[in-house]
C-alpha cells in the first residue's frame, strides 16, 4: 500500500484531481509507513486503513470540488462555536449527546463527517440516503458483530454526533487512526505536528455543512486537546468546553478501548504498547490545555465528569449560562428524555485493570498531581 495508490484510488472514485493543496500529504507518509512497520494487521486491518484513508481523500477531493463551484460556502459564517475538548474517557462524549438534542445546535453525525458531499439539507436531513444507510449500518455492524464487547467501551448511534477526527482525516491529522491500529510513530507525527492547516480544512467542512442546515455548532474530540491554539486561530471566536476526570482513569480506559477495537485488526498483543501510547498522549494533552488555559481562559467552561453523571441538565444550564444561551423549557425536557433514555452502562461495564496495559494507578496520579489538585480530582 502505497501513497500514490490511494491518492489515485480517490481520484479514479470520484473523477476529481484537485485536493487543493499537498498540506495531507505528510500526514499519508507518516501514516502509511507507521502502518507498515508497526501496526501488523490481520486480514481485516489492510483493507481497512485502505477504505478509510482513501474514504478521507475521497471526502478531501469533493469538498474541495464543491467549493470550487460554490465560491459562496467561504462566507458562511460559524459564528462563536463550541468545541468539547475533554481527554478521551472524561465524559466528551455523554456531554456532546446530551447538547446536541436541543433543536437549535447542530452537530456532525459520522455519516456526513465521513461524507459531507452534497451538503445535507435541513428539512430532509433524517431521510437523506446517507443518513439511512447509516442506520442500517449501524444495525447490522461489522464491528459488534465480531467485537460484541465493544459497545459497552463506546458507541456513536447513528442520530447522534460523532467527534471530528473522521472530518480531520482530510487532512491526515487524525487520532482516529491510532484508535484502530497500533500506531506510535504517527502518533509522534501529530504530536510535532502545526494543526493549522488541519483545522481551516476542518472549517471549510463545516462551513459546507452549514450552507443548507445551520446552527449553534457544537463540536467534539479529545484530538482538539492538542490544538486548541490553532482553534482559537482559525475559529476567532470559538469557546472551549473542557470535561474533567482523574486523568488516571481515562489513560487507563483509554488504552483499553483502543486496544480492543485494535484487536478487531490485529492479533497482536499490543496493550502494553496501548498503554505507553496514551499515557504520552493523553499527558500531553492535559499538559497543553493547562499551558492553553493561560492564554484562553476567558474562553473556557469547566465541567466535572461526578456533576455531569449526577445532574447532567443542571451541568447544561451552567453551559448555557456561561455563554448566554436561553436554556428553554423545550430544551430541558428534550434533555431529560434523553438521560431517560440513555443511562450510563446500559451497554454493559467497561471492565479493564492497570496492570493489563503495564500501567500504575500511583504513579499516573503522581504524574498528574498538579492538575487534580487544581481541579479537585480524586
Amino acid at each position: 500500500m502505497h501513497a500514490e495508490q490511494l491518492i489515485d484510488a480517490a481520484r479514479t472514485a470520484t473523477g476529481l484531481d484537485d485536493f487543493g493543496d499537498e498540506q495531507f500529504r505528510p500526514g499519508l507518509d507518516a501514516l502509511l509507513h507507521s502502518f507498515t512497520t508497526e501496526a501488523a494487521p490481520n486480514g481485516m486491518g489492510e483493507p481497512t486503513i485502505e477504505a478509510l484513508t482513501t474514504g478521507a481523500l475521497v471526502a478531501r477531493l469533493q469538498v474541495t470540488d464543491w467549493h470550487a463551484r460554490h465560491p459562496e460556502v467561504a462566507d458562511v459564517e460559524i459564528t462563536a462555536p463550541i468545541f468539547i475538548v475533554g481527554v478521551s474517557r472524561s465524559g466528551t462524549t455523554a456531554l456532546s449527546h446530551l447538547l446536541s438534542v436541543d433543536p437549535g445546535v447542530r452537530s456532525p453525525r459520522q455519516w456526513e463527517a465521513q461524507s459531507p458531499v452534497p451538503p445535507p439539507v435541513a428539512a430532509t436531513y433524517e431521510t437523506d440516503e446517507r443518513h439511512l444507510a447509516a442506520v442500517e449500518a449501524d444495525e447490522n455492524s461489522v464491528i459488534n458483530a465480531l467485537n460484541p464487547g465493544f459497545k459497552a467501551m463506546h458507541h456513536d448511534p447513528p442520530h447522534m454526533p460523532t467527534e471530528c477526527v473522521p472530518i480531520m482525516a482530510g487532512n491526515m491529522v487524525s487520532l482516529q487512526f491510532n484508535a484502530m491500529f497500533n500506531l506510535p510513530s504517527y502518533a509522534d507525527f501529530i504530536l510535532a505536528v502545526d494543526h493549522v492547516d488541519t483545522y481551516r480544512y476542518h472549517r471549510r467542512v463545516i462551513q459546507l455543512l452549514a450552507s443548507r442546515y445551520p446552527g449553534r455548532w457544537i463540536l467534539k474530540t479529545p484530538h482538539h486537546a492538542l490544538g486548541v491554539d490553532a482553534l482559537a486561530e482559525v475559529y476567532p471566536d470559538a469557546r472551549f468546553i473542557w470535561t474533567h476526570r482523574d486523568p488516571a482513569a481515562c489513560i487507563a480506559s483509554t488504552a483499553s478501548i483502543s486496544y480492543n477495537l485494535g484487536s478487531t485488526f490485529s492479533d497482536a498483543d499490543h496493550r502494553h504498547s496501548a498503554g505507553v501510547l496514551w499515557t504520552r498522549v493523553l499527558s500531553e494533552m492535559l499538559e497543553r490545555l493547562e499551558d492553553d488555559r493561560t492564554r484562553h481562559g476567558d474562553r473556557f467552561i469547566d465541567v466535572d465528569y461526578g456533576d455531569l453523571v449526577s445532574d447532567p441538565i443542571g451541568v447544561a444550564r451552567a453551559i448555557y449560562a456561561s455563554v448566554d444561551e436561553p436554556f428553554t423549557a423545550e430544551t430541558e425536557q428534550r434533555m431529560a428524555t434523553h438521560v431517560g433514555e440513555h443511562k450510563q452502562h446500559r451497554w454493559g461495564r467497561h471492565e479493564y485493570t492497570y496492570e493489563d496495559f503495564g500501567l500504575s494507578r500511583d504513579e499516573l496520579l503522581e504524574r498528574h498531581e498538579s492538575y487534580r489538585s487544581t481541579y479537585g480530582l480524586a
